[in-house]
Parts: C-alpha cells; sequence; structure tokens
C-alpha cells in the first residue's frame, strides 16, 4: 500500500474491467464513456459517492511504472497547503533526457510532456513541445531549466466538481492535455519536483510501449 492512500477505486466506462477488479477484490466505479480524460473520469467517480475523500489522486492506467512516493509526495503536498485544489509531479531533465525529447520532437514525436513554473512552483504552462527553448550548444553545467511532467494529479473534491463543470479549452484541445482548463481559468497547479528513480518512467501509450514496460516491471519484480 502507499503511504497516504486510504483505500483504490477503478473509475471506468469499461464493464469487463469492472468485473475483473471486482473479481479479485476491488472496488470499482462505473463512469460514462463520454468522460474526455481522466480528470474528468475521476469528477464522475467522486460525484457518485456518499461521502468523498477530502483528496482525490488521479493515478491513470497507463503509468503502472510510476513510483510510490510520487503519489505520497501529491498527497503531502495537498495535506500541508489547504489553499492548493492541484498539484502533479515532474522530474528534472538531466542534460541527455532534454537532448532525447528535443530529438523525439525534431523527428515528429511527442517524447514527453514538458512543464514551466514560477518562483512559488507553480505551473506557469504545460506542453508536448519541449520546453524551454535551450540553444543547440547547450551541453549542462548548470541545472536544466526543464522539467518532464509525470501524468498524476492529486485534487480536492471543489476542484474536481469545477473542471466538470468548464467546457474544454481552445489549448487544452490542441495540446491534447487535459490539465490545461484548470490553467485556463485561473486555477493554479503546485508542481512537485520528484527525485529521479532508478527506472524510466514509460507510460503506456502505444502497443509497442507493452514489452518495454513489461521488462521493467520483471527487473523491479513486479510480474
Amino acid at each position: 500500500m502507499v503511504p497516504g492512500v486510504d483505500f483504490v477505486v477503478v473509475a471506468t466506462d469499461d464493464t469487463r474491467i469492472a468485473e475483473e477488479v471486482r473479481r479479485f477484490g476491488g472496488a470499482a466505479i462505473m463512469t460514462a464513456e463520454s468522460c474526455a480524460n481522466g480528470t474528468e473520469r475521476c469528477a464522475a467517480a467522486i460525484a457518485q459517492m456518499a461521502d468523498p475523500p477530502t483528496i482525490i489522486v488521479n493515478f491513470q492506467g497507463d503509468a503502472p511504472l510510476m513510483p510510490a512516493y510520487v503519489v505520497s509526495s501529491l498527497i503531502e503536498r495537498l495535506r500541508d497547503d489547504p489553499a492548493i485544489a492541484v498539484a502533479t509531479p515532474a522530474l528534472r531533465c538531466t542534460p541527455s533526457l532534454y537532448r532525447h525529447l528535443r530529438e523525439d520532437e525534431r523527428a515528429g514525436r511527442v517524447g514527453g510532456t514538458t512543464v514551466v513554473c514560477d518562483a512559488w512552483s507553480k505551473a506557469l504552462y504545460f506542453s508536448k513541445r519541449t520546453l524551454p527553448f535551450l540553444p543547440e550548444n547547450w551541453r549542462g553545467g548548470d541545472e536544466c531549466p526543464a522539467l518532464l511532467h509525470l501524468g498524476a494529479y492529486a485534487y480536492r473534491p471543489a476542484s474536481l466538481a469545477d473542471y466538470a463543470a468548464w467546457p474544454p479549452c481552445l489549448l487544452e484541445q490542441a495540446e491534447g492535455l487535459e490539465q490545461l482548463r484548470f490553467l485556463h481559468n485561473g486555477v493554479g497547479i503546485a508542481v512537485i519536483e520528484c527525485d529521479v528513480p532508478d527506472w524510466e518512467v514509460v507510460e503506456l501509450n502505444n502497443p509497442s510501449d507493452v514489452p518495454v514496460v513489461e521488462a521493467m516491471l520483471r527487473r523491479r519484480g513486479l510480474d
């Protein structure tokens, strides 16, 4: 069990997933197929709870390699600061990771989502472009200003209800990034910079990612 997590609920629109979760003793909530993203699905699930939790973590099914301490850090941040409505994690890019992101970008691939923050670690913007721009001859030496966003979120129930009530914004639709709806409507997102784990945090976005993720899970003893 991840420290700080009291219970886990799987929110899905697929009865096969819900039945499998219940078969092994888990809890599942059915949500509408019309949910456009994980945040809308969390909002739909919370709306069905008579006594919703005070902090909700959106741990998405495409991120099985997400370190447990990332989830704990999000929960701790919201518990420590009642003014924060939404929090999300990021990793500081190494020079080699930054160059890898730029190479993917030049090849027309999305290597990851980056985020830039203000002096208070609040998100200024998220993008599938590699932000910020660094000159081609940059080879490190100073701390890299680029942060790789990890797709997990912690919210309060009120922020989820607000999100579900707002229409999708233009930037959210253009980038394909759900969190931009919060920024568009003036809700700050706290960015928690986490330690880089001993393994690569690969998300399961394409069929070709399956053997890579399975191999990493095996190396970690999680068959």
